[in-house]
């Protein structure tokens, strides 16, 4: 979306973009419109009555029986235009609203969880929601502001300025030159107030992002004392906001009055021309009576028309927002797809930059872990090792090599067959704001209770739940915020072992627990890998002794590989790495033993 680009989009666009995102309610969208056109057709023609209703009254001698036939007719058009306007207000008023803009967030959401995870981490996540929650809400809403108002200013003050040819044309070239003498004002206005909008949206969005942020990290940062520097970052923001509103409040100001003064000079001047044409006698009295009726009518309304064009501009931003989101392509899957039937991994000489850097981070990276085989990866930190089990999972596609399980390349799995073949537990759990069942059961949705319970025992966290005010009903919190570090990781485990995934990812689940807790989750782990192809992220080497195979990557390649004895023989950087914690063991206890006997 280009904030600055100062393009006006035509209404056919815009009108278009509306029948893609009604989606299957396109078809109501189209026959409210229809109905809305054919009342502002019945109004105009309502309108243009007046002008042989007062001829008829104004005549010497009056027609009476004329008048009433034309007061008939001109009650007969304004019963049609009632009757279409209420028909086609019921689009506003029945299901088509909410149903339109259900589909169109289900849609949005589908394209999150289809769209490749390193585009999706990009984004911030207030980003998302604004673009969830009130994008969808600029491009709906206005709908059907569009055919009951902008289609009755615009078609009706037509009609009638078509019906004054039958009374006189003069007048009527008149009237009809106003619209495209006012032009040139009406597309400055919409350049001003399209840019604005943009900025606008692009600047709510940012708010959105700031707040969940900010709302998120209010623990840490009151902890650190550091609440008042992130506020200047969120107050910052709604500054921004308020000096964008400022200067698209006053940049339409003059476009606006200019149109206004135009409109109703022009008007005017219609006016004192028909005054003129009567002095001379070329104008019936009667005529100049209707036209004044008329002005007086339109007036204000075709004013309010260049207004409310800043309505579209507020859709344009958000369905430029929208379109953006949807238009992420997810990853490509190779046809025909398959379902592996074997869980070994292999990588495959994998080469691998993030898209947003473009810093290499696997280089030329290639192994095999055999089926039900545990599989350690150790180096430092930014060395390479949870981009492998991100591309396992299909975060991103690598740039070059292939990735396979089973022999099978994974870019020819769809994604939940992908999925359906990994369990992750992360170091950073993330719970959902739900029941403890129905965190779990997130694991495989149509498990009973009796299988929730099984599995809970199994991660050894159903004593804990037990004593729990309301069992596995009760809440977790946001992010799971009630329950402790070492709890949220059983749960997680339980979670992976009702799924039952072959291959399981764990990304050092005990790394920040406490002893306690960190035994009883090492026996969770314990209950999950048994009889499947197991990844783990190590950073203490001590917990992947036992590994069938190591891999240590240094600065995205992978330097040595074997298991624990052999890389300790190799005198390699395993080696080094092995010592340098030992080392860092001796340290800490000699300085515990130096304080006691302090």
């Amino acid at each position: 979306m280009n904030i600055s680009d100062t393009s006006i989009p035509p209404l056919s666009q815009t009108w278009k973009r509306m029948l893609q995102a009604a989606g299957q309610e396109a078809g109501a969208l189209k026959r409210s419109t229809a109905l809305t056109l054919a009342a502002a057709v019945a109004q105009g023609l309502a309108f243009a009555c007046f002008y042989p209703f007062f001829s008829a009254l104004l005549d010497t001698p009056a027609r009476p029986g004329s008048a009433v036939f034309w007061l008939t007719a001109m009650t007969l058009c304004t019963l049609a235009d009632a009757l279409a306007r209420w028909v086609a207000r019921r689009f506003d008023y029945s299901e088509s609203f909410a149903t339109i803009t259900h589909d169109l967030r289900m849609s949005l959401g589908r394209q999150l969880r289809n769209m490749p995870l390193e585009t999706l981490y990009r984004k911030r996540s207030g980003e998302l929601a604004s673009v969830l929650a009130g994008s969808v809400d600029e491009v709906i809403m206005p709908m059907g502001m569009f055919s009951a108002a902008f289609i009755n200013i615009m078609v009706t003050p037509m009609v009638a300025a078509l019906a004054t040819f039958f009374v006189d044309w003069r007048l009527a070239v008149c009237m009809l030159l106003i619209f495209p003498l006012s032009i040139p004002l009406y597309r400055r206005r919409r350049r001003a107030t399209g840019r604005g909008m943009r900025e606008v949206s692009a600047a709510h969005a940012r708010i959105q992002a700031e707040l969940v942020e900010y709302i998120q990290g209010l623990p840490v940062l009151r902890a650190a004392n550091r609440t008042g520097e992130r506020e200047e970052r969120l107050s910052g923001a709604l500054e921004h906001l308020r000096q964008i509103q400022r200067q698209d409040i006053l940049a339409g100001v003059r476009p606006q009055l200019s149109i206004s003064a135009f409109i109703q000079g022009g008007l005017l001047a219609i006016a004192g021309l028909a005054l003129h044409f009567v002095l001379g006698g070329s104008l019936h009295p009667a005529a100049l009576a209707a036209l004044l009726v008329i002005m007086v009518r339109f007036t204000e309304p075709i004013t309010l028309l260049f207004s409310i064009s800043a309505v579209f501009d507020l859709m344009e931003a958000g369905f430029a927002r929208v379109e953006e989101t949807l238009s992420i392509a997810p990853l490509p899957v190779s046809e025909p797809a398959g379902t592996p039937t074997a869980f070994d991994v292999s990588f495959e000489d994998v080469r691998f930059a993030y898209a947003e850097s473009g810093e290499v981070v696997l280089d030329g990276v290639s192994f095999t872990a055999p089926e039900r085989s545990l599989t350690a990866l150790v180096g430092p930190s930014g060395a390479g090792k949870t981009t492998v089990t991100r591309l396992l999972m299909r975060y991103a596609d690598p740039q070059a090599g292939v990735i396979r399980i089973g022999g099978m390349d994974i870019r020819g799995m769809r994604p939940e067959t992908l999925m359906g073949c990994v369990s992750v537990v992360f170091q950073d759990v993330y719970l959902f704001d739900d029941t403890i069942a129905a965190n779990i059961r997130m694991g495989r949705q149509n498990a009973t209770d009796e299988e929730v319970r099984a599995v809970a025992e199994a991660a050894h966290c159903h004593e804990f739940i037990s004593r729990l005010p309301q069992g596995y009903e009760t809440r977790v919190g946001d992010i799971g915020g009630r329950l402790s570090g070492g709890e949220r990781q059983r749960i997680s485990i339980a979670r992976a072992i009702l799924k039952n995934a072959p291959i399981v990812i764990l990304d050092e689940p005990t790394a920040a627990l406490d002893t306690e807790s960190e035994v009883a989750v090492q026996r969770a782990v314990d209950a999950l890998v048994r009889e499947r192809t197991v990844f783990v992220i190590a950073h203490r080497l001590s917990t992947i002794a036992a590994a069938d195979n190591i891999l240590v990557f240094d600065r995205g390649r992978l330097v040595e590989q074997g298991r624990h004895a052999a890389l300790l023989n190799a005198g390699g950087r395993y080696q080094a790495m092995w010592e340098a914690q030992n080392r860092a063991k001796e340290w800490h206890l000699g300085r515990m033993t130096e304080g006691a006997h302090a």
